[in-house]
């Protein structure tokens, strides 16, 4: 039996770091939609490093909108957008995708132009292939102290994972043409 479509990303990175602003605009990727817990930053740093204000100053500057999209309640996820200086839609309760194409309808944004990049297949991929977005999945940051639902998430995301790379569907960013 073939996997289900709604659980394969796009591409695989180790972590969001170590992909370069090029690979996106070759692609033709005007807007990341980015997961906060575990993609940007751990679950317990409240305000971006010196290293994510790097990456998202070098996004900005080859002329990329980087909109964080998190299931996450608003306060810490306003804060540390707002000291990073971009914007974020909180609540957005992935794995279903209607908040995130409905971001996009409000903001004139074409999907084929956007890329979702999360940690967490049974939301952050599901949500993106929902909303007919190419998605990126990367490694978590940290396992150790995650949010209850984020642990039952990981029950499924674990074997899932396992099964996508031995059928070769987790494509390496460096690998895609």
């Amino acid at each position: 039996m073939g996997m289900r479509k709604r659980v394969i990303p796009y591409c695989h990175a180790s972590t969001i770091y170590e992909v370069p602003a090029s690979f996106y605009k070759r692609l033709g990727i005007s807007t990341l939609l980015l997961d906060l817990d575990n993609t940007l930053a751990p679950y317990t740093v409240s305000l971006p490093t010196d290293q994510t204000k790097a990456w998202a100053k070098e996004m900005m500057d080859n002329g990329l909108t980087l909109i964080v999209t998190s299931n996450n309640k608003g306060t810490r996820v306003r804060s540390y957008c707002a000291e990073l200086g971009i914007e974020c839609a909180c609540l957005m309760a992935k794995p279903f995708a209607f908040r995130i194409k409905r971001l996009m309808r409000a903001k004139g944004i074409d999907p084929s132009t956007v890329m979702l990049i999360g940690d967490q297949i049974e939301t952050d991929v599901k949500a993106g292939n929902g909303a007919h977005v190419r998605v990126m999945l990367t490694e978590p940051i940290d396992t150790e102290h995650e949010p209850f639902t984020t642990i039952v998430n990981r029950i499924f995301d674990r074997p899932t994972r396992a099964k996508l790379a031995k059928k070769g569907y987790l494509i390496d960013w460096r690998d895609i043409p």
